[in-house]
C-alpha cells in the first residue's frame, strides 16, 4: 500500500466503476483497491445506479474518503441522429423522486438492449446466453461489457476492446438504449442536490467529441465542470478542455474511469486537484462525503 498523508487530500480519483455496473471489482474490493493505490478520495460512479454506494461505504478502509456518485447515460438531441453522452453526478440525493425514476427507466432500457443484442447475436449463430450474462452481472446495471465478457468466454474475441469493434458491439450488433436528455439530466442532478460534471467530453479515440457550443449551453443551465484528464483524451484535448472550462468558470477534474480488468487503466492514473474537489463538496446539498476513521 502506498503511504498517504493525513493532511489535505492530494490523490483524488472521481470516476470509477464496480460490479454494480460494468466494473470487475465489487464495491468493497474497489474501495480496498483505492486505498492500496494510495488514494485519499475515490468516487464510485457506476452507470445509472447507486447500488454500489452502501457496500462501498460499509467496506471503506481507514484513511479513505468516499464520494458517492453515478455516471448517467444521456442523449443530446440537438443533432440527428442524437448523440450519446455521459454525465458524472456527484453527491446527489438517491431518493430524489424525479432523478430516481429516470435512472430506473434507463436501467430497464439497458436490460432490454442487452436482451436485443443477444437475440441478434444468436440469430447469426453466435452461441451466447442471456441467462448466463444476466447471472454474471449479479444484479448490476447491465452494459455492453457484460456481453463482451460473454464473447470472450465463448472464445470469439480476445479482449473487451475487440468486442467493442465494428464487427461486434461497436457497429454490427449495436443497439441504442433510451437515455436521458442531457439538459434534463443536468437539471435533475441539480434538483437532487448533486454536482454535474461532463465525462470525457473530447474523447476522439471513442469517436465522440462534444461541441464547445453544447458545453456553453449546459454551463448556462447548471453544468459544474468538465473532466479533462482522462485516458481517452490526448494532451491537446486535455488542454482544450481546460481552456474551455476556464473561459466558462467551470471546475476541472481528472479521473481514471477505472473498470478493473475491462480496461488497462489503473486507479489514480489521473487525478483531480484538491481545489476542484473542495468546490464539488461545497456545491453539493444531496449527500456528504463519507470519511472513514
Amino acid at each position: 500500500m502506498i503511504p498517504r498523508s493525513s493532511s489535505t487530500p492530494s490523490r483524488i480519483d472521481l470516476h470509477t466503476h464496480s460490479t454494480a455496473s460494468d466494473g470487475t471489482l465489487t464495491p468493497a474490493e474497489l474501495v480496498r483497491a483505492a486505498a492500496d493505490a494510495g488514494l485519499d478520495v475515490v468516487a464510485i460512479t457506476d452507470h445509472d445506479t447507486t447500488a454500489g454506494w452502501e457496500p462501498a461505504r460499509q467496506a471503506l478502509p481507514p484513511g479513505l474518503t468516499l464520494i458517492r456518485g453515478a455516471e448517467i447515460s444521456c442523449l443530446w438531441n440537438g443533432v440527428q441522429p442524437a448523440v450519446s453522452l455521459h454525465l458524472l453526478a456527484y453527491l446527489f440525493d438517491p431518493d430524489a423522486p424525479a432523478l430516481a425514476a429516470e435512472l430506473a427507466r434507463v436501467r430497464a432500457s439497458r436490460e432490454a438492449r442487452g436482451e436485443r443484442i443477444v437475440e441478434l447475436l444468436r440469430a447469426d449463430g453466435v452461441e451466447v446466453s442471456w441467462t448466463e450474462i444476466h447471472t454474471a452481472a449479479a444484479g448490476g446495471s447491465i452494459g455492453r461489457p457484460h456481453i463482451a465478457a460473454a464473447l470472450i468466454r465463448a472464445g470469439l474475441v480476445a479482449t473487451t476492446s475487440e468486442a467493442f469493434g465494428s464487427r461486434w458491439l461497436g457497429s454490427r450488433y449495436r443497439v441504442a438504449k433510451e437515455d436521458i436528455d442531457v439538459f434534463e439530466a443536468v437539471a435533475l442532478v441539480r434538483a437532487a442536490g448533486g454536482v454535474p460534471v461532463f465525462a470525457h467530453p473530447r474523447a476522439s479515440r471513442r469517436g465522440r467529441i462534444v461541441p464547445d457550443e453544447l458545453i456553453v449551453e449546459l454551463a448556462a443551465v447548471g453544468l459544474a465542470g468538465l473532466e479533462a484528464d482522462h485516458e481517452d483524451h490526448s494532451p491537446a484535448e486535455r488542454e482544450h478542455v481546460r481552456a474551455l472550462a476556464a473561459r466558462l468558470g467551470l471546475l476541472v477534474t481528472g479521473s481514471s474511469d477505472f473498470h478493473g480488468t475491462h480496461k488497462t487503466v489503473r486507479l489514480g492514473a489521473h487525478t483531480t486537484s484538491p481545489q476542484a474537489y473542495e468546490r464539488i463538496v461545497a456545491e453539493a446539498t444531496g449527500v456528504r462525503p463519507v470519511a472513514s476513521a
